[in-house]
Order: structure tokens, then sequence, then C-alpha cells
């Protein structure tokens, strides 16, 4: 047998290559143009269905959409018209000045936040659950766990609910604002910060107080309407009273024509009476009204200028220890020292006999 043969007959016997296991079966084009039939059918029997549901969903976010439009331009224009109604229609000259543009502004933005962010809520909260009932989902379990978990959550955070119903309600009151001078039991300072759960104050000293709403019972608000400065000079009983009262009314006068004192002077200043009578001494009562918080600059101020003029009339202040009249007799010092006693001296007889007697002498 030749070469070429032998080669011929040992290449036509070898065996043919299997086929790959992991190769990916190619379906036929009968079987895809079943699948696609399929497809066809099913789409052209559920079309109308998904269109509905489509339609429908699409016409529950645009209603909600411009509902909610519609609702917070409302609010917002009734917080407007509020704001408005709020202006200085006393009729009187101190209820514009009690007008103060900048804290209703802050006051209706307060306001009409909470109102828009509580219609939003409503209206989006609705919108999603009637969403969820166009696409046939039982909204039983949905909503019972929900109340469940909003009994559970309100029994939790019920110092929170507190807290915020608390913060909405000193803001729509307008129990206090910003730069507000209050006392709210707990901590007194000056407002820097209203918020729906807490109310942050800066104290006298700087320090700063987060003041939780709902623990708030009761509010000292020392900014609203005007405040009262009172002064008690004490002076000596035998003092001409028309001399006091005329220098004390000389010196209100003078305070209130001075700047910037007239413009924190809402009324003059008036010498109210003897406020108490002593032995040797009376109490003079001078009170005036002034603009928010500035009572205690005006205290100072008008004890200065009363201690100068008094100084300048020859009338005394007094005040602590007891001051003698003229003409009495000063205390003697010495009246409530003792007399030296006789044991303070080693050889007095008193000493001497007092002193112990000394053992006898053991030694030899």
């Amino acid at each position: 047998m030749s070469l070429s043969a032998a080669v011929l007959l040992a290449a036509g016997s070898s065996p043919s290559p299997s086929p790959s296991p992991t190769a990916p079966a190619v379906p036929s084009l009968r079987e895809a143009h079943e699948s696609a039939t399929n497809a066809a059918g099913w789409v052209e029997e559920n079309w109308s269905t998904w269109l509905a549901i489509g339609l429908r969903v699409l016409l529950i976010v645009v209603i909600a959409v411009v509902l909610r439009a519609v609702v917070r331009r409302a609010i917002s224009k009734f917080i407007e018209r509020m704001n408005r109604r709020t202006g200085p229609s006393g009729g009187t000259a101190l209820s514009g000045l009690l007008v103060n543009a900048e804290r209703r502004r802050q006051r209706s933005e307060a306001i009409g936040s909470v109102l828009r962010s509580v219609a939003s809520f409503l209206i989006l909260g609705t919108a999603a659950l009637m969403v969820l009932g166009t696409f046939q989902i039982n909204l039983a379990p949905l909503l019972a766990s929900a109340g469940v978990a909003g009994v559970a959550i309100g029994f939790g955070a019920r110092n929170l609910v507190t807290d915020f119903l608390s913060g909405v309600f000193m803001i729509l009151e307008d129990q206090y604002g910003v730069g507000d001078s209050i006392d709210a039991g707990v901590a007194s300072g000056e407002v820097i910060e209203v918020g729906l759960r807490v109310t942050k104050m800066r104290g006298v000293d700087g320090e700063i107080w987060y003041v939780r709403n709902g623990e708030v019972k009761r509010i000292g608000n020392l900014s609203q309407g005007w405040s009262t400065a009172g002064v008690d000079v004490t002076v000596r009983s035998d003092e001409d009273l028309d001399k006091v009262k005329e220098t004390l009314a000389a010196v209100g006068e003078r305070m209130s024509k001075e700047e910037p004192w007239n413009e924190m002077l809402w009324g003059p200043i008036e010498v109210l009476g003897l406020d108490s009578v002593l032995l040797d001494s009376m109490v003079v009562r001078v009170s005036a009204k002034t603009m928010p918080g500035k009572a205690l600059t005006v205290e100072r101020e008008l004890r200065w200028r009363i201690k100068r003029a008094f100084d300048e009339a020859g009338i005394a202040i007094v005040g602590g220890a007891t001051v003698p009249l003229d003409g009495a007799a000063a205390p003697d010092p010495t009246a409530g020292v003792a007399a030296p006693s006789a044991y303070a001296s080693s050889v007095s007889p008193q000493s001497i006999a007092a002193s112990p007697i000394p053992p006898p002498s053991t030694s030899k």
C-alpha cells in the first residue's frame, strides 16, 4: 500500500468531534414565529387594560400636582392677607409703634410653611394611595399596618408630638418672636431662634438655652407692648420733699429731650410720690414707660442723672446702714467692748489662785 493511500485511510477512519455540551440550542424559525405570535396576542388582549391603568395613574398625578399648586398658592395669599390685616388699625399712636413689619413677616413665613407642608403631605399621600389602588393592590393590610405603626409611634414619641403642637400654637398665637426677651420658667433670655420643636435663647451671661416647647408652661414676654422703668430713691427723712420732687422732675424733663433717650421713652418720667416712710429715711418712686426691652437701660441712666443732680442740690441719698440725723450724738464705738478680764494677766491674784497646784517632787 502506498503512503498516500495510508494517509487517506487514516483520515477517513478518524472519528468526527462531538458538539460541545455547553453550546446554546438555537431555536428554529418556526419556534421563533410561534413565540412572536403569542406575544402579539397577549399584547393585543391586554393593551386596553394597561392603557387605561396608565391613563388613570397619569390623571391622578396631574390632578395631585395641580391641586397641590393651587392649595399652596391659596395658603400664600391667605397669609399675605392676614399679614396686611394685622397692620395699625387701632387708631392710636401706640398701636402704630407696636407694629413690627419684620416680626409679622417671620411669623407669616412660619405659619405658611407649616400649612403648606401639611397640605402637601395630605394631597401627595392620598394620590399615592390612589395609584396603588389602581394597580389592584389591596390597601387594607397597608392601612391597618400604618394605623398600628402610627399608634405605636404616637405613644413612643408623645413628647415629640407635644413639642411640635406646642410650637405650632406658639407661632400661630404670636406668643413671642426672634429678638424678644422672655421668661420661659425653665430659662430666660433673648430669643434667637423659634422652631416647631425647640426655642433657642441667649441668657444674660451669653449662654445659649435650648428649651423644648412642650416643657414651657408659662411665658413672660418682656418685649411686647411696652416696659416700665422704675427707680426707688432713698433720702433722709428730714429732706425737703418739694426740693426733692423739683430736682427729680428737672432730671426727667431734661432726659426726655436728649437723644437717644427721647426715642426710648414712650411717656414722661413721673414722680409717683412716697413709696415708704421710715424713721430715718423715705423712699421716693420714679417711673417711666419705655420701649420694650429698654427698661433696664433707662433705669441705669436715670440713677446716674439723679445721683449727679442730688449732689449738685445738696441732697443726700442714703441706704444700707442707718444714717444718724444732724445734731444727734454719734454712738460711742467702745461702748460695746467688754472690760479687760483679771485673768488676762498671769501675775494677778485671781490668775495665781486659779492656776493648778504643781505635783510634789519625788526625787531624793
